[in-house]
């Protein structure tokens, strides 16, 4: 665990106690497994979404990717009785379609990931609202997916499976970035990728495969947020959630410029930006003020962030004038030799 993460977590326990001190309804059980699963509803996107960011890119179609998978998923399960393995590989390989053909764009093209995503937020949505022709799809009275809907809406022991596997994905992408090369030359792209090319990396299948992993990812949570709704309104489903992923990786120690972050960070924003939310609804803040508090949190990451990058440069400077100081101080207390003609005499016998 680094500083940041350190730092993150002891913010998180502060905010927590302060909130209880305020508010004991805040530590009650109920609340707190509420906060569990809202925490893995999130979190799961949110990692792909750091990931994509530590590359020094970013994906803003998330929420509207949600809303297509959505209505497709939902439709597969009670329009074509599809069953639901099928529906649910469905969307996951939807899922990693979509983050496959915005990684080529990105990689392929050399378009930028900004233009690419806000497109991609763009159609998808349109997409969704055009194949349901702007009605909302639910499952009714039925029981099209009973032991998926289990599933996902469950408990283990009581703490909610959305948590856990928020846990075991998070452990998952904890030693692929962490302990492994890919991670290493995600990190390295992300710093500098032209450096990374030039010393052999495949940056674009690096960056690509981000995508990939962060479309993967956002199936899953589809399917968790269907079944968490019970239905998808084509216009509203999903809408700013990838807000709420990139406010989750900024407050986790993702750079935007990229090269920085970790799963734990990542983990450790998801929870503190829903600690956050449950503040503002405990204290009765209107509901409206929800945006305004994200907003916020994510001008504070970003101007952390750039304070810490200039505090690192102004450190990376001192030390290298202190590496060269002790030479030419040296030089000073020794005389330097002069280098100059005009020092030396023209002749010996001009010397007094």
């Amino acid at each position: 665990m680094n500083k940041k993460e350190l730092g993150l977590g002891l913010l998180l326990v502060v905010i927590a106690a302060v909130t209880g001190a305020i508010n004991p309804a805040f530590l009650s059980l109920v609340n707190l497994l509420n906060m569990a699963n809202l925490i893995g509803l999130f979190g799961v996107f949110a990692l792909g979404e750091g990931l994509v960011i530590i590359t020094g890119g970013i994906d803003l179609s998330l929420g509207s990717m949600f809303a297509l998978l959505g209505v497709v998923f939902v439709d597969l399960l009670t329009t074509y009785q599809v069953p639901w393995p099928l529906a649910l590989l469905a969307v996951l390989l939807g899922g990693l379609v979509l983050g496959a053909i915005q990684g080529f764009l990105i990689t392929r093209l050399k378009m930028q990931p900004f233009i690419v995503t806000l497109c991609g937020l763009l159609i998808y949505r349109g997409a969704a609202r055009y194949y349901t022709s702007d009605s909302t799809r639910g499952f009714g009275y039925g029981d099209e997916a009973g032991a998926l809907s289990s599933i996902a809406s469950g408990n283990v022991a009581g703490i909610p499976n959305t948590f856990i596997l928020l846990i075991v994905l998070a452990l998952i992408l904890g030693v692929l970035l962490h302990r492994s090369v890919y991670g290493r030359w995600l990190y390295a792209v992300g710093k500098n990728e032209e450096a990374a090319r030039f010393s052999g990396i495949n940056t674009n299948i690096v960056i690509a495969t981000a995508y990939i992993i962060s479309g993967g990812l956002a199936g899953i949570s589809t399917v968790l947020f269907v079944f968490y709704t019970n239905s998808v309104s084509p216009s509203s489903f999903g809408n700013f959630y990838e807000l709420y992923a990139i406010a989750a990786a900024v407050l986790g120690g993702c750079s935007l410029r990229g090269g920085e972050g970790s799963i734990l960070g990542i983990v450790l924003g998801t929870a503190l930006l829903q600690v956050l939310q449950n503040l503002v609804n405990i204290l009765g803040i209107p509901n409206s003020l929800n945006f305004a508090v994200m907003g916020t949190v994510i001008l504070i990451g970003v101007l952390a962030d750039h304070q810490l990058q200039a505090r690192r440069r102004r450190k990376i400077a001192l030390a290298g004038l202190a590496r060269t100081m002790p030479r030419a101080t040296l030089e000073k207390q020794q005389g330097a030799v002069p280098r100059s003609a005009d020092a030396l005499p023209a002749r010996t016998g001009d010397q007094a």
